[in-house]
C-alpha cells in the first residue's frame, strides 16, 4: 500500500476529473501513482501533459519508448512501473519472451542494433548518466537523429523519475477500474 492515500475522482478537484476519465478511458483504471500526485494538482496536471508528450510525440515509436521504459524499470527494481509497462509493452508488440528476458538484450537476436542501442542507452543512464562515453553516442546516433536522441532521454529520464517516486511511496500496482467513475458508484451503492 502506499505511503501517501491515493485521490479518487471524487475527491479531486473539478479541473482534474477530465485527466482522470481521460487515463480510465485510455487503461481501465486511473493509476495509483496518478491518484497520488493529485494531491498537488499542478504538478499532476504538468506531469501528465509531459508524460504525453514523451510517449504520444516525435519519431521514436511509441512500441520502443515502452521497451526501454520496461528495461529502465527492471533495472531500478520498479514492481508499480513494470506492472502496467509491460503489458503496454506487450500489447505494442514485443514477445513475452523478449520481456521476460529482457536483461539479456546483449545476447538476444530478436533485438535490432538500432533497439539495442537504445536499450543500452537506458541501462547506462539509469546506471550513472555521466557514464555515457563518446563511443556509445556514437553508436547511438548511427541509428538516430539528434531530435530522437532526445526523445529517448526524455523518456528514460521520466522513468528514473517515476520509479524513484514510486519506490519512495511502495505503490502498489493499480488493480482494473481502480480511481474510475464506477469505483465512486460501487462506493455509493455500498453505503
Amino acid at each position: 500500500m502506499s505511503r501517501i492515500s491515493r485521490l479518487d475522482r471524487s475527491e479531486v478537484a473539478p479541473e482534474l476529473v477530465a485527466l482522470y476519465d481521460k487515463a480510465f478511458a485510455q487503461r481501465g483504471n486511473v493509476p495509483n501513482m496518478f491518484r497520488v500526485m493529485a494531491h498537488r494538482p499542478e504538478i499532476f496536471s504538468t506531469m501528465m501533459a509531459h508524460f504525453a508528450a514523451v510517449l504520444n510525440t516525435g519519431t521514436v515509436s511509441t512500441r520502443l519508448k515502452e521497451l526501454i521504459i520496461v528495461r529502465t524499470s527492471q533495472v531500478n527494481d520498479t514492481p508499480y512501473c513494470l506492472a502496467s509497462h509491460t503489458i503496454l509493452a506487450r500489447n505494442l508488440g514485443w514477445s513475452d519472451e523478449q520481456l521476460a528476458h529482457l536483461a539479456d538484450w546483449p545476447k538476444r537476436d530478436d533485438f535490432t542494433p538500432a533497439e539495442k542501442a537504445a536499450l543500452r542507452l537506458a541501462e547506462t543512464v539509469t546506471c550513472d548518466a555521466r557514464s555515457v562515453n563518446d563511443e556509445q553516442f556514437t553508436e547511438l546516433r548511427q541509428y538516430y537523429s539528434e531530435g530522437e536522441v532526445v526523445e529517448l532521454l526524455c523518456a528514460i529520464g521520466l522513468f528514473n523519475y517515476f520509479n524513484r517516486f514510486n519506490n519512495a511511496l511502495q505503490m502498489g500496482p493499480t488493480r482494473p477500474g481502480e480511481g474510475g467513475p464506477q469505483t465512486m458508484q460501487e462506493a455509493d451503492t455500498t453505503r
